[in-house]
């Protein structure tokens, strides 16, 4: 047989004697604090109470959960029914030791502490659900239309309304967001900005540009419409009506060689000057692009650009002209449709080198109100000029007379008047082209995502 005690046998406690009771604050000798009673469980946490460390006194708690001490009156909590210890948790000081649960939810002995869900097996901090169910910071994302993990708006960029890509919802925004599109680029209208968007960008093109801008208008533009309106006033018939032997009124004799020689002149002067027009449109698009990414510009690189592409975009011009002159042909309405459609050729010919007619078709009738209202305000200022020009035209008449070239003085005077209203023309053409090649960005931005510097490295 065994010297050892049976398990489990305490000593016997001796009664307490009477008296006063002791100080709580005072420490107590080991040798005379009371035994438990026998049947019952150490407190370890209870002051005085024997340590794994004290001689003579077997400890009760379990060894895998070793107690700390604690502030007065806060007993330690055992292990439920049902319920399975954490030997790897001690109890932290001056905090009960719940221990965590192994059972699951809806299972005999599972209890949920207070924080935590019923068979979680953890905690959860305040204000959060409970572990276990879905988390919003969860980082992977099960909603295809979310957008890519730890995407941010660029710096200084506030998010605008939605935008024509499918596939991307940011919280808060319409379906259809794309973060790679720039809100703030100084070209690219963003979708859904609206015709102030591209008002504005309109306008900042023109401050940015207009000193190179100018002179290129001026010699590629202002200076042909000078030299055909002087040409006009040459060669335009001065005959008038004449009242033949009948009193029916007749055509004077010669009326219509006349007539073939103006038009064939003025026909043959916008052929000469086309590709020096179309050289200022390229030249004027590259400084637009080019300004809007930051990158330097000069005119006579802009010319020189200009040069090389000119060519090309004068013969579309000449094919655009004839399609608008046959549709003007059968009735005004649809010439004046087809220059509706085909306003922003040119810039798809600059930017994108291949198919400039169908495109212009096919973007001007996939967003038909979007490129009617830009073309339209584009089409405004240039009405507004041909009025201007109009107006001086009668004044011209109403000073010099009907033929004013017969003499040197209204020669002149008629000369300086036409001039004049050729350079008062100049901004309709600054407008022209800075408001056709907004408006182009802005109807590659509704297709997929682009911006400026993009722009201005597709004109090569």
């Amino acid at each position: 047989m065994s010297d050892l005690p049976p398990s489990g046998a305490t000593e016997p406690v001796p009664p307490a004697s009477p008296g006063v009771p002791a100080d709580p604050t005072r420490s107590t000798p080991p040798a005379a604090v009371p035994a438990p009673a026998s049947g019952h469980a150490v407190d370890p946490t209870a002051p005085g109470s024997p340590t794994p460390t004290d001689p003579g006194r077997p400890a009760v708690a379990d060894p895998a959960v070793p107690a700390q001490p604690g502030p007065p009156g806060s007993p330690a909590v055992p292990t439920q029914p049902g319920e399975a210890a954490n030997p790897a948790a001690p109890a932290q000081q001056g905090w009960p030791a719940y221990p965590t649960t192994s059972a699951q939810p809806g299972a005999p002995g599972a209890s949920a502490y207070p924080g935590a869900a019923a068979g979680s097996g953890g905690f959860a901090a305040p204000g959060q659900p409970a572990s276990g169910g879905p988390q919003p910071w969860d980082p992977y994302r099960t909603d295809p239309a979310a957008p890519p993990p730890g995407w941010t708006w660029p710096a200084g960029a506030a998010p605008l309304p939605g935008a024509a890509y499918p596939g991307y919802a940011l919280p808060g925004q319409p379906y259809g967001w794309h973060p790679g599109l720039d809100p703030q680029d100084p070209l690219v209208t963003p979708p859904h900005a609206g015709v102030g968007g591209w008002l504005s960008r309109c306008g900042a093109a023109l401050r940015r540009g207009w000193r190179q801008l100018l002179p290129i208008m001026l010699l590629t533009q202002t200076v042909p419409a000078a030299v055909i309106a002087v040409l006009s006033l040459a060669f335009a018939p001065t005959d008038q009506p004449v009242t033949g032997p009948d009193g029916a009124p007749a055509l004077p004799d010669g009326y219509f060689e006349h007539i073939f020689a103006f038009y064939g002149v003025v026909l043959l002067a916008a052929l000469i000057f086309g590709p020096l027009q179309s050289t200022g449109w390229a030249a004027g698009t590259w400084v637009v692009a080019r300004q809007a990414a930051g990158e330097p510009v000069g005119v006579g690189a802009a010319l020189r650009y200009g040069l090389r592409r000119a060519l090309g975009l004068w013969g579309w011009t000449l094919v655009v002209s004839l399609l608008m002159t046959v549709g003007a042909c059968f009735c005004l309405l649809p010439g004046l449709y087809a220059a509706f459609a085909f306003a922003l050729f040119g810039p798809i010919y600059l930017f994108e080198r291949q198919e400039p007619i169908g495109r212009a078709w096919r973007m001007f009738h996939q967003r038909f109100g979007m490129v009617l209202g830009r073309v339209a305000l584009v089409m405004c200022a240039l009405i507004a000029a041909a009025v201007l020009d109009g107006v001086l035209g009668a004044v011209n008449q109403l000073a010099f007379g009907v033929d004013p070239m017969g003499a040197p003085g209204t020669a002149a005077g008629a000369v300086a008047v036409a001039v004049v209203g050729a350079v008062l023309a100049t901004p309709a053409y600054l407008a022209q082209l800075v408001g056709l090649v907004a408006a182009y960005a802005e109807q590659r931005a509704q297709e997929g995502p682009v911006n400026a510097a993009r722009l201005a490295a597709e004109l090569g």
